[in-house]
Order: structure tokens, then sequence, then C-alpha cells
């Protein structure tokens, strides 16, 4: 059976995530406009560095929670790095849809409303509420793509996510 779109740039954005070098979280992320796809990403050390598990990752080291001190993290999200993408190559991303296989953070979410997307379809939660409060009131789209995002923890956004199925 021939997939949706969205269920098609989900799964391009799952082996995406395959390329990942994070020991804690396997992330992958596409920028799609016009059902073209943009630009890719996946969670990793900047270019040339070494990977964590050849360093270690401080994250473990100090038993940092998921969602917590983005800054203790030698890594790049996945989609700053498909944000980063589109820059390096002159891509506008105004207008565009990201996938991503876990909802994007406050970092991430602040990055994506001034580049311009308008919409974020994601599938796995992350312990960010902020993030979903920005993105609401920023106006961008979001689709939770599996019922347990919808059954995450968003009763704190003034009665309303923003999530749509």
């Amino acid at each position: 059976m021939r997939p949706s779109w969205d269920d098609y740039f989900m799964e391009i954005a799952e082996v995406v995530a395959t390329r990942s070098t994070c020991l804690r979280r396997q992330v992958g992320a596409i920028l799609v406009k016009d059902k073209h796809i943009l630009a890719t990403g996946y969670n990793g050390v900047p270019t040339g560095l070494e990977h964590c598990e050849v360093c270690g990752c401080l994250r473990q080291k100090f038993n940092v929670p998921s969602g917590e001190r983005h800054e203790l993290c030698r890594g790049l999200h996945a989609e700053q790095n498909a944000i980063i993408q589109c820059a390096v190559h002159g891509i506008s991303m105004v207008g565009a849809t990201l996938y991503s296989t876990t909802q994007p953070c406050i970092l991430c979410s602040k990055m994506l409303i001034n580049a311009g997307v308008k919409q974020i379809v994601f599938q796995g939660a992350y312990p960010d509420d902020l993030s979903l409060r920005i993105l609401k009131e920023a106006g961008i789209e979001l689709q939770a793509t599996k019922n347990d995002v919808l059954e995450h923890n968003v009763s704190e956004l003034d009665g309303a996510s923003g999530l749509k199925k």
C-alpha cells in the first residue's frame, strides 16, 4: 500500500536517525517544502570531533535527565543539523515542514520559529512542555503521529496543547 506523504517523510526521518552517534537517543529530522526534501539531520557531534562512544558522554557521567542542561552535550540536535544544512547550502526554510522522530526541544523550537518553519510533524514525546507552548504561540501547526505523544502531559498548556492527530 502506498504510504501517505506524512508516513513517507516520517519513515525517511526514521532512517536518518540510524546515522545518529548519540549514546542516549537517536533522532532524525528532515525539512520538507512542497513535497521535496530540503535537508536532513541527525543528532551527533560537530564535524571532525570524536564521537561520544570514543570520548564518553558528560550527560551520562553526571546523570543529567533528558531535556535538561543542553550545554553539557557535545552533540547537536537533529533539527539543528537540518537547519545548518539548509544554511550551508543556501536553502530557505520559510514555509517548510519539519518531520522529526522526537518532539523538538525549546532550543530547536526557537530556531525553527525564526527559520520560518510552519508545521512540525513528530512522533516521540520529549520532556519539554515550554517548547510546545512557544510553538503554539508562534502559530506553528503541530502534528503528533503516535497516540503516546498525545497522552504526554500537556495539561499545563492553558487547556490546549495545539497538537492534532
